[in-house]
């Protein structure tokens, strides 16, 4: 198990239920958070042996920014 971390451009909750469906049936995603208070937007994926990309590819696909944070 891993902690992926991403810098978004998430900015409020509706964003967030915009991609809750498709990171919430992700098989490698067990589970996640945004931190809206944070100047980031961080998103925090916990999940098994998912590539930083395909995270990035999900919230690109939908309309969004994401970069992974090292």
């Amino acid at each position: 198990m891993e902690i992926l971390v991403f810098k978004t451009n998430l900015i409020n909750t509706d964003h967030i239920n915009h991609v809750k469906p498709v990171l919430n049936l992700h098989p490698l995603i067990i589970e996640w958070n945004v931190d809206l208070h944070d100047c980031d937007k961080i998103l925090r994926v916990v999940a098994e042996n998912i590539p930083a990309v395909e995270v990035e590819k999900i919230l690109y696909d939908a309309g969004y920014v994401c970069e992974a944070l090292k």
